[in-house]
């Protein structure tokens, strides 16, 4: 494992071991209701923290294939859970077996052999074409195109866009060969200090919601405060990128940016189905796309950023 990638996941641990003991201290220290469900929830959420830093930790140590199959083993479990929330007929069986079981792991292996320009396109082109002609063979015209739709964008959002997270180890930067892994890294923590900072600053100084029908935790004092937080932590870990410190900060804004819109627009689809949560895989973080609904949006823009301006 690269050096650099250990001193980061040793800074993790020791900011969750400070996050862990400061949230036992505040929830022996909360008083009514609300306080007591608050910290609750946040301790629950440092926990489960825990865990999916350990898991990342021995994906990034046993190297490129190890990342690749716990990236499509969360692209899976989001899938499930999009369509499990979401009504489906016995007439889209085919192209949802299509959706799991060709599709899913085809993106996978593209990005583990290197096959970047058919990775780009396979599911915006070629499942975009083959999944309605395979529902249409079962000659069920009703509600066809809310159908057809559904099953699309549930694989774009949660294999196609999630996959473009590991499809950082693909990129070739001069300079910066074998270090991918720490591109992975910038994204995830950025994303996931938005998210959680966010839901602190929102609790701490919340008053007016941006989205109250849609999401009536999300302030703009969370917003604001966590996303200017989540950028200046991206602009600190510019030393471990091919990044400038000013280019760092405007990629972590571009990520925390995107990630906020991930999640407004996955938390407008759970309230369209009437759910609070996409699943209860992750206790105190509901389900796998409860954690990667920001990723959704933010990996391809990273991943295209990237490509672009450090890319020759």
């Amino acid at each position: 494992m690269d050096r650099t990638l250990l001193w980061l996941l040793l800074g993790l641990v020791i900011l969750l071991a400070v996050a862990t003991v400061v949230g036992q201290m505040l929830a022996q220290r909360a008083s009514g209701a609300s306080a007591i469900a608050t910290m609750d929830n946040l301790n629950k959420r440092i926990r489960a923290w825990w865990l999916m830093v350990a898991v990342l930790a021995i994906a990034f140590f046993f190297g490129k294939a190890v990342t690749l199959v716990l990236f499509a083993l969360t692209s899976f479990y989001c899938l499930r859970e999009f369509i499990s929330l979401t009504p489906t007929r016995p007439a889209d069986h085919a192209a949802l077996a299509a959706a799991f079981y060709v599709f899913l792991p085809l993106q996978y292996i593209l990005i583990g052999i290197d096959w970047q320009t058919l990775f780009s396109i396979a599911i915006p082109v070629y499942a975009f074409l083959a999944l309605p002609a395979l529902a249409v063979l079962r000659h069920e015209t009703d509600g066809f195109l809310e159908r057809s739709a559904k099953v699309q964008w549930a694989l774009m959002l949660t294999v196609y866009c999630i996959s473009h997270a590991p499809a950082l180890l693909l990129l070739k930067i001069p300079g910066f060969e074998g270090r991918n892994v720490l591109l992975l890294f910038f994204l995830i923590f950025v994303v996931q200090a938005s998210d959680v900072l966010q839901y602190v600053f929102g609790k701490l100084f919340g008053r007016h919601p941006i989205a109250p029908v849609v999401s009536p935790n999300k302030t703009w004092e969370g917003f604001v405060g966590g996303g200017a937080t989540a950028t200046l932590l991206g602009a600190c870990l510019w030393w471990a990128t091919p990044f400038t410190p000013l280019q760092a900060a405007g990629l972590a804004l571009a990520i925390v940016l995107a990630g906020f819109c991930g999640g407004l627009v996955l938390s407008a689809v759970k309230r369209s189905m009437g759910a609070k949560d996409w699943g209860t895989m992750i206790s105190g973080h509901g389900g796998a796309l409860d954690r990667m609904d920001s990723v959704t949006y933010a990996a391809p823009l990273f991943f295209h950023l990237v490509n672009f301006y450090f890319v020759p």
